[in-house]
């Protein structure tokens, strides 16, 4: 019987960066690091991370589960799931891009945040012209996004203190306002 022997996590990035012709420095760039820890990383002059957020986001480029490195730990707290996020995954594969194309379409400096959205630590921009742009993107239908940005904004008002159900008037005004805004905008 011959012995399996499991990938090294190192050599699992390396072959992704070679397969996906990724440059090292768009790499760090997109998980957070410097370019000479991705270097180190994979040269092994330095341990593969044990941080998981580090793992998280190296798993997320690279569209796989963080588990598939031998170093991860899952975490105690319970993982939300923000339909939203889902949602833009499936739009990522509806568009058969992969996790980096769709990372490549936005600025170096916005990349990384958008790995956090996808691997739920950030949530979705309250920015409605940030949402719009990622969006666009995807191919999101107008009205999609529009819904997806008033949740978020639902959300906000609700964390910040506010009962949504008993202001549903003032909720209810304050969103006709924005529809409008935006519908004049397109003309």
């Amino acid at each position: 019987m011959k012995q399996i022997i499991p990938e090294k996590s190192s050599e699992k990035v390396a072959k992704f960066l070679k397969k996906n012709s990724l440059h090292k420095r768009d790499f760090a760039e997109m998980i957070g690091v410097t370019l000479s820890y991705v270097y180190n990383l994979i040269d092994e002059t330095v341990p593969f991370s044990t941080r998981g957020t580090t793992i998280e986001r190296i798993a997320t480029v690279m569209d796989v589960n963080p588990e598939d490195f031998s170093e991860y730990r899952i975490p105690q707290e319970p993982i939300l799931i923000d339909e939203s996020v889902e949602v833009l995954k499936d739009y990522i594969k509806e568009n058969n891009l992969s996790v980096v194309a769709f990372l490549k379409a936005f600025p170096r400096k916005k990349r990384i945040d958008i790995v956090d959205i996808l691997r739920g630590a950030l949530p979705i921009p309250i920015d409605y012209k940030e949402l719009k742009l990622i969006g666009k993107t995807l191919n999101i239908p107008d009205d999609e996004v529009y819904t997806m940005w008033e949740g978020r904004i639902k959300q906000v008002l609700e964390s910040a203190g506010m009962n949504i159900y008993s202001n549903s008037g003032l909720i209810n005004s304050m969103f006709e306002c924005a529809k409008k805004y935006l519908s004049e905008q397109k003309n």
